[in-house]
């Protein structure tokens, strides 16, 4: 299986920054997608952003030009670098990894177990 441990998250204020972290290790033949999702109190978890294996790079409208992706595959590690944060950008952050395991099985998606990032004067 899959682990995935996120860092980073904490108590910011409006126009601050934080950079998100996250480490996945286990039986890991293939990580495809890595990504970042949130959830708010009271709201349904939502995409922040993605990367894929060829770096391609997708973001939420709402955090475009404010937030950044990046990946460092020889660690099977994703960032979330986050600036200009607002506080409507608080929330719980999730990284998430499509992943196969095994050479012959199907991908599916692990999850850890979050990290909160507040944003308050």
């Amino acid at each position: 299986q899959v682990q995935l441990v996120e860092s980073g998250g904490g108590l910011v204020q409006p126009g601050g920054s934080l950079r998100l972290s996250c480490a996945a290790s286990g039986s890991i033949f293939r990580i495809n997608v890595m990504g970042w999702y949130r959830q708010a109190p009271g709201k349904q978890r939502e995409l922040v952003a993605t990367t894929t294996l060829s770096d391609r790079t997708n973001y939420a409208d709402s955090v475009k030009g404010r937030f950044t992706i990046s990946r460092e595959n020889a660690k099977n590690a994703v960032y979330l670098q986050m600036n200009s944060l607002k506080p409507e950008d608080t929330a719980v952050y999730f990284c998430n990894a499509n992943a196969n395991v095994f050479t012959w099985d199907v991908p599916r998606n692990f999850w850890g177990q979050g990290t909160q990032v507040t944003v308050s004067s």
